[in-house]
């Protein structure tokens, strides 16, 4: 909590404020973002170093995400803090609370799985998790595990979401029917 005190007495010496630290201070900054990208509203950009920060076009972000240009571990006893680009190809998906680290590039097609950390660069077309992220499968075969899956296992249309006004009744439904199964939202 100081930390963050400290940091915003920084940030206002600098002309800065918390307010300003959001996804459109970072696009005026140099951060720069591809077409149809969704959930970086709810991410942390690094933006210090953001223009260091490359996303290409139709990449979800899920929320708490953290991009980070820079690593300042090494500050106190060397003197200096590392800096490096991130990219993110088109059409990746990167799961809840993923922290990429700086000098990072993410191919195209790529899946981070949720709470990864990745510090090392990951190729296009596949499924990576863990900390450090690491390649699980390729996405082609990811996808047949999922569509096998989805033949075998309870769907539900829009009306099952909070935005198709779910009823009690159907909660209830889903609950019971996914005791001991995955389930698919179509």
């Amino acid at each position: 909590m100081i930390k963050r005190i400290i940091q915003a007495i920084q940030y206002k010496i600098k002309g800065i404020s918390n307010e300003q630290l959001t996804l459109e201070a970072n696009l005026k900054a140099g951060l720069k973002v591809g077409k149809n990208c969704s959930g970086l509203i709810n991410c942390t950009i690094d933006y210090g170093h953001c223009w260091l920060i490359e996303i290409g076009d139709d990449v979800i972000f899920a929320p708490q995400v953290y991009l980070l240009a820079h690593d300042t571990s090494t500050k106190r006893s060397l003197g200096y803090t590392k800096i490096a680009k991130i990219k993110i190809g088109n059409k990746c998906f990167i799961g809840a609370r993923v922290l990429i680290m700086p000098g990072v590039t993410i191919g195209e097609n790529s899946i981070i799985g949720a709470g990864s950390v990745v510090v090392k660069s990951i190729p296009a077309n596949v499924v990576a998790a863990g900390n450090p992220a690491r390649v699980i499968t390729t996405l082609s075969d990811y996808e047949s595990k999922l569509k096998q899956s989805f033949e075998n296992s309870p769907q539900y249309d829009y009306s099952y979401t909070l935005g198709g006004l779910i009823t009690e009744e159907k909660k209830n439904k889903v609950v019971t029917d996914l005791e001991n199964q995955v389930g698919y939202v179509l």
